[in-house]
Order: C-alpha cells, then sequence, then structure tokens
C-alpha cells in the first residue's frame, strides 16, 4: 500500500487557501485533510511549499510523449480537443494502465470541412483520411461514430482562416446547429473552435457549451459577452496560442526562465520559442480585453495552451500551462482564479468529479510547488513533487 502523508506546506484544495495541514494519501485516494499521521505512513515534508490540485490543461493535442512531458510540469490531466482516433484509442487503453502519463480525454476527430481547419497545420503529420458531413442529414453518423470511437465530448470548427492568414472552407451553420442538437440528445458536451467575434457569435446561438479559443480579429461587444454568460457557456482562452499567432513573445520569455529548458528536449525548447505571428500583434491587446471582460460578466474560465505537436509553435506540453496561467493573471484573474482555472473549474465543467480538488475520497493528482502561486502564479512553475493517483512521478524528461 502506498501510503504518506504530506505534512508542513500550504494547501490549495482547488477552491481556496486552507493554510498548512498534513494531506494523507493511501492507495491512490486522499484519505484525509487536516486529519492525523498514522503509524506507518511515510511522512512527506512540504515546509515552504504549496500542495495543489494536479493541474488541468484543458485544451492540447496530444500523444504519448506529450502526456509524460506534461506530468513532469505537473499537469496531471489533458483535455485533448481534437485528435486522430486510431492514435487516441490505443493512448487512452495506455494511459489507463500506466502512471508514467498524465491522464488524457478526448473528443475524437472534429467537425470541419474536408480541407478545413487545421489540416492546413497538419502537414506531414501522416493523417489518415478525416470523418466529416456535408449535410444535416449526415450529423447524427458523425455524432454516433465519434462516441462510439470514445469521445467524451464533441467538437466543431468554425474557422475561415483568417487569423492564419490564409482562406479556408467554412462550416456551415446549419452543420453546427445539427452537431449540438445530436450531441446534446446524446448528453454529450459540444465545443466550438471560434477565433473571430463573428464565429463565436455564430456558434453561441448554435447553443455550444463551451469555447476552446478566444476571439480575437477585433474588440468584443458587449452583447456578446453577455449571450455567453447568460447560456452558462465556459471560455478556455488558449492565451498562449493566441501569443503566437499574435507574436507576442510569450513562448520564447518562458522557454528562457531557467525551470523550463532542463525539462525540455530541444526540438521542444525550440518549439516553444517560435511564434507563428500571421496576425497584428495589436489583437493580442483584444484578447485580453475580451478576457477581463468575460470575467467581470462571471464567465467561468478554463486555463488551456493548444500545446500540440512540434511544428506548432510557440507552445510546449506542460510548459505553456504554466505560461497560460501567467497570461491568465496579465489579463484580469487573479492568482487564485487562475489557479481555479487549471483545477477545480475544468474538473466541474468537464464532469471529472475525482479530481481537480484536494478532499477525502477523490483521486490522489497532487502537484507539490516550491513558493505560494495563490500571491505569485509563477511560482506554479517550481515544481517540487507529482503523484498521478498517489504514484509519485518522475520529474526527469524523457530520453530523446
Amino acid at each position: 500500500m502506498n501510503h504518506f502523508v504530506i505534512t508542513g506546506a500550504r494547501v490549495f484544495d482547488g477552491e481556496g487557501l486552507l493554510g498548512v495541514v498534513d494531506v494523507e494519501v493511501a492507495d491512490g485516494r486522499i484519505v484525509s485533510v487536516a486529519g492525523g499521521r498514522p503509524g506507518g505512513a511515510e511522512l512527506i515534508d512540504g515546509t515552504g511549499a504549496t500542495l495543489l490540485p494536479g493541474l488541468v490543461d484543458a485544451h492540447t493535442h496530444t500523444d504519448a510523449e506529450s502526456l509524460r512531458q506534461a506530468l513532469t510540469f505537473g499537469i496531471t490531466t489533458e483535455l485533448d480537443m481534437l485528435s486522430i482516433p486510431e492514435r487516441m484509442i490505443p493512448l487512452r487503453r495506455r494511459v489507463a494502465e500506466s502512471s508514467d502519463l498524465a491522464d488524457v480525454r478526448s473528443p475524437s476527430i472534429g467537425l470541419t470541412p474536408a480541407d478545413g481547419h487545421p489540416h492546413q497545420l497538419r502537414k506531414g503529420e501522416g493523417d489518415p483520411p478525416w470523418p466529416t458531413a456535408t449535410r444535416v442529414d449526415e450529423i447524427p453518423a458523425f455524432v454516433e461514430a465519434r462516441i462510439a470511437e470514445g469521445a467524451a465530448y464533441l467538437k466543431v470548427l468554425v474557422e475561415e482562416g483568417h487569423v492564419f492568414g490564409s482562406s479556408l472552407p467554412g462550416l456551415a451553420p446549419e452543420l453546427v446547429t445539427a452537431a449540438v442538437r445530436e450531441g446534446h440528445a446524446r448528453d454529450t458536451m459540444v465545443l466550438a473552435h471560434a477565433m473571430t467575434v463573428e464565429a463565436a457569435d455564430q456558434v453561441v446561438d448554435a447553443g455550444v457549451d463551451g469555447l476552446t479559443h478566444l476571439f480575437f480579429d477585433r474588440p468584443h461587444t458587449d452583447e456578446l459577452i453577455e449571450k455567453i454568460a447568460a447560456a452558462g457557456i465556459f471560455v478556455i482562452p488558449t492565451l498562449s496560442v493566441i501569443a503566437s499567432i499574435t507574436g507576442e513573445p510569450a513562448g520564447d520569455e518562458l522557454a528562457k526562465d531557467p525551470r523550463v529548458p532542463p525539462k525540455l528536449t530541444p526540438a521542444w525548447l525550440d518549439n516553444l520559442s517560435g511564434a507563428m505571428a500571421t496576425s497584428p500583434h495589436e489583437n493580442f491587446g483584444y484578447a485580453l480585453e475580451t478576457l477581463a471582460a468575460l470575467r467581470r460578466a462571471g464567465v467561468d474560465i478554463l486555463a488551456g495552451t493548444d500545446a500540440a505537436h512540434l511544428g506548432a509553435p510557440g507552445m510546449a506540453h506542460g510548459a505553456s500551462l504554466h505560461g497560460e496561467l501567467r497570461l491568465l493573471v496579465r489579463g484580469g484573474l487573479t492568482p487564485m482564479e487562475a489557479l481555479r482555472a487549471a483545477t477545480s473549474v475544468p474538473a466541474r465543467r468537464f464532469g471529472l468529479d475525482d479530481r481537480g480538488r484536494i478532499r477525502p475520497g477523490l483521486r490522489a493528482d497532487l502537484t507539490l510547488v516550491a513558493g505560494d502561486p495563490t500571491v505569485t502564479i509563477g511560482d506554479t512553475l517550481s515544481v517540487q513533487r507529482v503523484w498521478r493517483g498517489g504514484t509519485p512521478a518522475s520529474l526527469a524528461p524523457a530520453p530523446i
């Protein structure tokens, strides 16, 4: 039995700061918070550190290497936002049998036109033909197929390419509406990629449950913010990828943090340092203003990065979530709100009832960091120890 007590650490339980209390773990579960120290349990000294729930990156495109890398940075769950089923299905099986990879959920393939986004970003990735739907009467079969592949939620992509400096075929509004209807009929959330004000307005009217990016092509409208709030839609800002698209040097700055390079291969460090720079730099300011407006309106904000494969510059699995938290604070969230955005809020919105908080009975997905990120958000990057399901994770980078 893996039985231990983390002592001396201040505890952020996913909602608030509990102060310095003991946390007991046995058989992969949290047994007690602020309880005793049973005889025979290993004592782990967390003095001067903060214990957090394992962090959740609510927007990635992932594989085994990426999930291992994420875990070294204290991310114990990734919410994949589009994947190839031939790769994701065996990956989910491997994750279920392993403790050295972050956990993962996925929508499988997203609904996009045959040559639509993100095909232009995946050239050379060796993808098989993607299923799609071109008529409303094809949507039920598309939805059923994704659920049969193990999709935990569905995704639609409304992207005409403007922010990427290109022109792409768009997804017809009636297909979005049908996908939402069919997903909801099967008790499955439907999320939308929409990076412009016009696209966001369209998918909000269609009834989606969440936006997987901020819209940033121009300033937001108060009407759109109010519609999002009234509908209870959550937003994953992905400021990390928006920084890359607008040439904001957030990735490069993160790559220069001395806590980052030891955990990344040279290729991933180079990837993190890059940027797409396909949209005007001023648009990053629009994104920050939109984030602040959503926060004021009470919209649920989830931390996600859009970290993907090598060749999608400006991000790196694991490291970028810490950069995302900094950017969320820069956009007006308090450090405590940013931490909730990477723990309890994604757990609640995605129905992950066994994680995202430090409470008795929940999975012992835990991250111990030096310092106090409830005051200084950058302290999240000072990862000392990580547990996935109560099993300690290696913090060493994966071999090249």
